[in-house]
């Protein structure tokens, strides 16, 4: 039996709706019963009242539908089953006894739901109450509808919409009607899915093979049409939206070029985000293909089948009053609040910023400088391509394997860049051309780091010549790390070989201090850095998440460090 978060099974129901009243100041249930109406019962006297409702296990639906512009209350069943005629009643009675002018009922094509809220309507009538029912059928899946007619689904939320909008501008019973009516015989919904769903406490209702998915099946998990082979989002959504218009479907939409619809682009729970994104963006080019205009699109879980990993598509027909009713503000909770405009693939983009032009560079040309940081640099790379196979092999014990082909991408760049033209000889200007380099082309965490750690060196050393600058600039660059990268020295990272690094440069602000000494000693305390890190419990980076037993090696990050400082002394 599939796993769920409930508290107990046979109180779900229950359970489900006492949360969202909890958390929705404008819904109240009914005492003894499973019900739920908008708060403000009173600003109902003198206009239709609209009831709906059906089984739970469609949530949202149909509860999130109440509130002022779309429901007035709903009447809700146990997991997948009709609600009781006394509940459907007791919610007419209610409505009835706030003062409205009319009642209509919007009831989902199934026997049960058609039966229970007919025998309250009646019961309802005899007492004197001016009830009516609209019937919704909007599933395509069947080319021949059998006598039950055609199932309700997804599309019934755009009923509730409009008859809500006409409801709250003062519409009368009759004209409700008539024009819920209408709109359910221009519309048509169709589903697909990729697995069954189950009620809580039961095994899922039917099984599906890993490669296979269903089109038009129910949302309770009844049968489809077909199933089929698992085929890629676009051309799922075009089977789908073939089946819904085809002609010879006694159950299908007739749409044709320079129709206006409302697309309902809806997951029937299981689905991700992501995936559904998909989806809705090959319906819109699917339709808009097909010389259909997409007046509104929603996109979102209106009506689930539990964790059933599918969609649902809804087309409605409209004109323009129909999409001023779409349009009509409510505070119904599960209802889009989007800026309202038609769906298309077509959005002009925002043009990219311009980069502010470069500041010339002070030094250029080839002088004794250039040809001194290229010496370096092609050391420095030549040795991190050196060490490539080692740097992998040390990361393969804690993070995925490639810090040696990160740091090798990064020298092949440098030398690329350097092929292309001579590097600066001014000490800021080289590093934040480094860190353009290694940002544009090393990857992974390891060359946003090392951007990170050249840019801020760089804007330290702006300005500024002489030893102490360049320690400024080391610890400048370790500050910039640590505050985005979270790591402090300690944690086994590439930051415990240049925090060593940088406490042995601290000498250079020492008057008459060696220079070439100092570096010395600094290649000295990162290798020994480094090599400590082989008994350091991970604190930071991918390392982290593995036990520190099995990290018996040195980091790599440290080991490329203390080389890249090695490099740049030999």
């Amino acid at each position: 039996v599939p796993k769920k978060l409930v508290t107990t099974v046979s109180g779900c129901a229950d359970d489900a709706l006492a949360g969202l009243v909890a958390c929705n100041s404008g819904l109240r249930l009914l005492q003894g019963h499973r019900v739920l109406l908008r708060h403000d019962l009173q600003a109902i006297r003198g206009r239709v009242a609209l009831l709906s409702g059906g089984g739970s296990g469609h949530e949202p639906a149909h509860a999130g539908y109440v509130g002022k512009g779309m429901l007035t209350g709903v009447v809700a069943g146990a997991m997948f089953a009709s609600p009781s005629v006394g509940s459907v009643l007791a919610a007419i009675r209610a409505v009835a006894q706030a003062g409205a002018a009319g009642i209509l009922l919007i009831v989902m094509n199934y026997t049960g739901d058609r039966l229970n809220f007919g025998m309250a309507l009646e019961r309802a009538r005899a007492e004197g109450a001016d009830v009516r029912m609209v019937v919704v059928g909007d599933d395509c899946a069947f080319a021949t509808p059998g006598k039950a007619g055609r199932r309700g689904i997804c599309g019934t939320i755009l009923i509730h919409k409009v008859a809500g909008a006409l409801a709250e501008a003062g519409a009368s019973l009759d004209e409700i009607e008539k024009k819920v009516t209408a709109a359910a015989k221009v519309m048509g919904t169709l589903g697909l899915s990729l697995s069954p769903c189950s009620i809580p406490g039961s095994k899922p209702s039917f099984q599906l093979a890993e490669d296979e998915m269903e089109l038009g099946l129910g949302i309770h998990g009844e049968a489809g049409v077909r199933r089929m082979k698992v085929l890629p989002a676009d051309k799922a959504v075009e089977t789908m939206l073939k089946h819904m218009t085809d002609p010879s479907n006694a159950s299908h939409l007739s749409l044709t070029p320079g129709s206006s619809v409302v697309l309902v682009v809806n997951n029937l729970g299981g689905l991700s985000g992501l995936e559904l994104g998909i989806v809705a963006g090959a319906a819109v080019r699917c339709l808009e293909n097909r010389g259909i205009r997409i007046a509104r699109a929603m996109v979102g879980s209106f009506m689930t089948a539990m964790e059933m990993a599918g969609i649902s598509l809804t087309l409605m027909l409209v004109d323009e009053e129909l999409v001023r009713l779409i349009d009509a503000k409510t505070t119904a909770m599960a209802w889009p609040n989007i800026l309202a405009g038609p769906a298309t693939t077509r959005r002009e983009e925002v043009p990219a910023p311009i980069e502010a032009p470069k500041k010339p560079q002070d030094e250029t040309g080839i002088g004794p400088g250039t040809a001194r940081v290229e010496r370096v640099l092609q050391r420095v790379c030549s040795t991190l391509l050196d060490i490539r196979d080692k740097l992998n092999e040390l990361d393969r014990g804690a993070g995925d394997g490639d810090c040696g082909h990160t740091h090798a991408q990064a020298a092949q760049a440098i030398q690329a860049w350097m092929r292309s033209r001579p590097p600066p000889a001014a000490p800021a200007q080289l590093l934040s051309a480094l860190a353009d380099v290694v940002l544009e082309e090393m990857g992974g965490s390891s060359g946003v780091l090392y951007g990170l750690f050249l840019t801020a060196a760089a804007r330290s050393l702006r300005g500024r010549n002489g030893s102490p600058a360049w320690a400024d600039a080391m610890d400048a660059g370790i500050e910039a790390m640590q505050r985005y990268g979270g790591a402090a020295p300690g944690d086994r990272t590439m930051l415990d070989s240049l925090f060593a690094a940088a406490q042995a440069l601290h000498s250079l602000r020492s008057p008459g201090a060696d220079p070439l000494q100092v570096l010395a000693a600094a290649v000295q305390s990162a290798e020994a850095a480094a090599e400590a890190t082989r008994h350091m419990e991970a604190g930071a980076g991918r390392a982290s998440y593995v036990h520190s037993s099995r990290l018996e090696q040195p980091d790599p990050g440290a080991v490329a460090v203390a080389a890249v400082l090695g490099a740049v002394l030999q």
